[in-house]
């Protein structure tokens, strides 16, 4: 019978050991892995602090609710929950209701929360999950969720199998039943997990100065004949866009009818080209046709998507300077107007 005590004893005694050491391991990963350290990826210090808000939404991977919390809300131990899948891998809630000791951010005066990623056997050698992850605390009394992320990446790996907050919401703030955490001598809690897959493609906006074929002219014949209206030239390509210049004879708007203004607009896409806003600087010109004493605007804008919007030149001339006919700008009833576009944006999507 002793003989038989002893050997119970003695089995207990190495389980216990076993376990123990297994919770070591487990403990010593969850704060290896609390999000407070320099990650291999970043230069950047990763603690940029813990916010806290509250949102009506359940968290969208995984709830716990667990009744009856007073019989555990003494306990120093840590509570796992069971396997859960969301985003494609399996994970495991470690809860530490009086704080995790071994988390300088956490002690006895807040509750700990951790997801651990579980069933990792079968990835292939140096895997890594990227993971944006929020933990969250139900507020009964508010029917919301206290929402605890820091707005950082966490990186899954074979070192490091856990992460999560050793100060997920202090004690005082949980157990205060004016609070509203625990009512009904009831917790939940919850995560939200996003996988963070590299970026495979990105869009290169690309500034190209003295592109091919930036030079425009237009020749505008009996000048004289020409409507109070918006008149429009041919298209021409440069970059990925097509532009065409514009003005009314009679003057715009507040410059009516005492100058003459002169406008580029951006048009549509070459064939394939990536539709985005695109950059315009130009020189638009009045041609003096009898010396090289021309006009020149300089003007530069982002270019909308949707066409008939460009960059304004504004008063190029005063109409009774273009009149008077030895200035040289008016010629046998034509002027010559001449866009350079001196910079554009081509959009490329490459690899990343």
């Amino acid at each position: 019978m002793d003989y038989q005590k002893w050997s119970l004893g003695f089995i207990s005694l190495v389980f216990l050991l076993i376990t123990s050491s297994s919770a070591e391991l487990l403990i010593k990963q969850v704060t290896e892995g609390r999000g407070i350290e320099y990650n291999n990826s970043y230069s950047l210090k990763t603690n940029l602090g813990l916010t806290r808000v509250l949102r009506e939404e359940r968290p969208s991977s995984k709830i716990v609710t667990i009744t009856s919390f007073s019989v555990i809300k003494g306990r120093s131990e840590a509570f796992e929950s069971s396997t859960f899948e969301a985003a494609g891998y399996k994970w495991r809630f470690m809860l530490f209701v009086n704080g995790n000791q071994n988390d300088p951010d956490g002690g006895h005066e807040n509750m700990a929360l951790y997801v651990g990623i579980k069933e990792t056997e079968s990835f292939p050698r140096g895997w890594e999950v990227n993971v944006d992850l929020k933990l969250f605390v139900h507020n009964e009394k508010l029917h919301k969720y206290l929402t605890v992320s820091d707005g950082t990446v966490k990186r899954y790996e074979a070192a490091k199998t856990y992460w999560g907050f050793g100060n997920l919401i202090p004690r005082t703030t949980l157990l205060d039943p004016n609070e509203g955490y625990i009512l009904h001598d009831t917790l939940s809690f919850g995560a939200e997990i996003s996988i963070v897959n590299p970026a495979e493609k990105q869009e290169k906006i690309t500034f190209i100065s003295n592109p091919p074929d930036n030079v425009f002219t237009w020749k505008i014949l009996r000048f004289s004949t020409l409507e109070n209206k918006f008149y429009y030239s041919d298209e021409f390509l440069v970059g990925d866009r097509y532009w065409r210049l514009g003005f009314n004879p009679k003057g715009y708007q507040g410059e009516r009818p005492r100058a003459l203004s002169i406008f580029l607009y951006a048009q549509g896409y070459k064939a394939n080209a990536v539709i985005t806003n695109t950059w315009g600087s130009v020189n638009l010109q009045l041609k003096n046709q009898r010396s090289s004493n021309h006009i020149q605007l300089y003007s530069e804008a982002w270019c909308a998507i949707r066409s008939g919007y460009g960059i304004e030149g504004n008063s190029i001339i005063l109409l009774e300077d273009l009149q008077n006919s030895s200035k040289g700008y008016l010629v046998n009833d034509a002027i010559i107007f001449e866009a350079e576009l001196v910079k554009v944006s081509v959009t490329n999507i490459v690899s990343a």
